[in-house]
């Protein structure tokens, strides 16, 4: 007779109420920070259509769309502004105007919305005519790091002054956390956290954002200063430089391709971790679903579940909404 099993791993498994107790990672809606697209316009709400279900809002509907996010349970949002390219010029100027789209629309929401979460995006191509993160030299097309920093500084105070919880530089040029927190700190802005996009990757998954933004660069890419995707231990160097910079909570970007990278700043930080499921993971599971090819909802939740799963502390994510509604529903 074939030896009985010792050790039955199935028994944690034979009833939904022990499969419950015994669960390791859990989502909440508290996990989600939903970014949002903001147009020029009113009354205006405009499907992106390489993002099934997320749309680009004027103003006055963005605050109904936040209104609507806290009722679920949501309470951390990042808006992303689309500008005119009358007002795009190379020096991103229009990133610190306080009469501007994006720094009028964060102060309404402040206003309406004293208790929520804001974090604001610091990175020049929204307002760039050139489309790129940095400051470009008109000769050689050279990515400026130190001339970037200094318009940094100013877009992220700015954005400070609007009500922002939360800086969050996503351009990863050299130095802008330190840069950024020296400006926040002279201002009276200490309270005002940071949180680095320490590790992003120069990805093929944007694509569905750019299109949202018209924020693509005109000339170029951008790998000379986003990170190489196949490059790990790079992480950690960016990791320890955010840190010693004054960095309050860190950024895997993207996610869902990047799980050990999550995994291995989680184990080399005390601070908190958080990832983006970028506009590309989420066009793929909504296209597949669309087609029939997979259940889009249980797609959905195993791939927020993953990135939980890796380390993520935080998930920025265009799935927040839906997923906070499935949440809900138990």
């Amino acid at each position: 007779m074939p030896q009985v099993p010792t050790h039955r791993p199935r028994r944690n498994r034979k009833s939904q109420v022990i499969r419950d107790m015994v669960q390791e990672t859990r989502l909440t809606a508290h996990d989600f920070i939903f970014p949002l697209f903001l147009i020029e316009g009113q009354n205006q709400q405009v499907e992106v259509k390489s993002m099934p279900g997320i749309f680009r809002y004027s103003a006055d509907r963005i605050i109904e769309e936040i209104g609507r996010c806290v009722e679920l349970g949501i309470h951390s949002f990042a808006p992303f502004p689309s500008i005119n390219d009358g007002l795009k010029d190379r020096l991103a100027r229009e990133s610190a105007n306080p009469e501007g789209l994006y720094l009028k629309t964060v102060a309404d929401i402040r206003r309406q919305f004293p208790e929520v979460v804001l974090m604001t995006d610091v990175a020049m191509d929204p307002y760039s005519s050139d489309g790129h993160d940095g400051v470009v030299d008109a000769e050689s097309g050279e990515i400026l790091n130190d001339a970037t920093l200094e318009v940094l500084g100013q877009m992220a105070l700015a954005q400070a002054r609007a009500g922002a919880d939360i800086i969050g530089p996503s351009d990863m040029m050299d130095g802008r956390v330190a840069w950024i927190r020296e400006v926040l700190d002279s201002n009276a802005f200490s309270h005002v956290s940071i949180m680095s996009y320490t590790a992003k990757y120069a990805s093929a998954f944007y694509g569905p954002f750019r299109d949202a933004l018209d924020s693509a660069p005109k000339k170029g890419d951008k790998k000379s200063y986003q990170m190489n995707p196949a490059n790990r231990r790079e992480a950690l160097r960016e990791l320890a430089l955010d840190e010693a910079e004054g960095a309050d909570m860190v950024m895997v970007k993207p996610a869902l391709s990047y799980l050990d990278v999550i995994m291995d700043v989680k184990n080399h930080t005390h601070l908190p971790v958080t990832a983006y499921n970028v506009s590309g993971e989420y066009a793929m599971v909504k296209a597949a679903a669309q087609q029939g090819w997979l259940d889009g909802e249980k797609t959905m939740m195993e791939v927020l579940l993953s990135i939980k799963r890796a380390g993520a502390d935080a998930i920025l994510t265009y799935f927040a909404k839906e997923a906070a509604e499935v949440l809900r529903r138990g």
